[in-house]
């Protein structure tokens, strides 16, 4: 059977493909691959056995990363939470990563990340990378139901103290609400020692996903408390990036959001919030999603590695040093430095 190379950025049956299937997310759309494009230019391909003209009937997206920090590699995707392979057979996925392996050694690419929720087959080929947690709440149950299943003292008492306290509400997708959505980014990535990515990286999904992206913002007075950004894929709600003001946390600020979020996709007839993946050490995240009685599944991350090239085995040593070095830096640098190092260390991750 032969494979075909498509872009799915300029291709239209790669939308038309995503808006159909049933396991596209999201990050499968040109939408995502391009924002991806224009912050960090990663080039997005697709490999799949429909012909040129024929209506396409499977797909394997990725991005070519090539680094001179973390060398050149292909990732399905980068800075998404999950990207399953749209196969419909087991056999369809041996023929497609048969030729992902053929165009990593091609690229001289070490290795293809997947990223996937769930994979039909030949995990004998792919190497094990990292397990997270995937959390998705079910929407379809009444408001009411949903309501009674929010853990009462993390969740319902602090919906109820962001009303007592009157918080205002604003959403959409101006360069104001982005300004005051970032601010709490980077002061948020500091507390947890982590690099915010570049407002850039904002700007560029704002542009490209339009009306299924929105900016949501709690104030107290003037002051913002609390904001998330979230997306918008057919009967999906993604929370995708979340922040708050830790002087302000007692005001439920965020779980207002999410209360109001919740709100909103039952009127508009979703049946799904993607909470995303967190960590399996990240206790406290994992909880706090669990508290919306959202359901919490095991996801891992694969790779396929090109022939002749073993897995790299990394020094844990080194790793801890590198890792406390990125922390003292974090928190020494200001916040526009800070950005600046954000906007020089993501386009090496993907």
């Amino acid at each position: 059977m032969n494979v075909f190379q498509i872009d799915p950025i300029q291709d239209p049956r790669w939308a038309r493909f995503v808006a159909e299937h049933p396991r596209a997310s999201i990050f499968h759309t040109p939408e995502w691959l391009e924002t991806l494009r224009r912050t960090y230019r990663y080039s997005a391909v697709a490999l799949t056995t429909s012909g040129p003209g024929e209506p396409l009937s499977n797909g394997v997206v990725f991005c070519r990363v090539n680094s001179w920090v973390t060398g050149s590699r292909s990732v399905s995707l980068p800075f998404s939470d999950h990207c399953d392979p749209l196969v419909n057979t087991a056999e369809e996925f041996s023929i497609l990563l048969a030729a992902l392996k053929r165009d990593l050694e091609a690229a001289g690419a070490s290795f293809l990340e997947l990223r996937p929720v769930s994979l039909p087959g030949a995990l004998l080929e792919l190497g094990k990378v990292s397990d997270f947690f995937f959390h998705q709440l079910d929407l379809r149950p009444g408001l009411e139901e949903l309501y009674g299943r929010f853990h009462n003292n993390c969740i319902r008492r602090k919906i109820a103290r962001a009303k007592k306290e009157e918080l205002l509400y604003d959403e959409g997708n101006s360069e104001s609400l982005l300004k005051g959505f970032y601010r709490l980014f980077v002061q948020t990535r500091r507390r947890h020692a982590l690099p915010p990515q570049p407002i850039s990286w904002f700007r560029n999904l704002i542009a490209c996903m339009g009306p299924k992206l929105k900016l949501r913002v709690v104030s107290k007075g003037r002051q913002t408390v609390a904001a998330m950004l979230t997306l918008h894929h057919k009967d999906t709600i993604v929370y995708k990036y979340g922040c708050s003001d830790a002087s302000f946390h007692q005001c439920g600020g965020m779980q207002s959001l999410f209360w109001r979020l919740i709100q909103e996709g039952k009127r508009n007839g979703a049946r799904v919030l993607d909470l995303g993946r967190s960590d399996l050490s990240n206790a406290g995240l994992i909880a706090f999603k669990d508290r919306w009685g959202a359901r919490g599944d095991l996801i891992t991350y694969f790779r396929l590695y090109a022939i002749g090239l073993p897995p790299k085995v990394h020094s844990p040593t080194r790793a801890s040093m590198k890792n406390r070095l990125a922390k003292t830096l974090v928190a020494c640098l200001p916040d526009r430095l800070l950005s600046t190092m954000g906007g020089l260390i993501y386009p090496h991750i993907g």
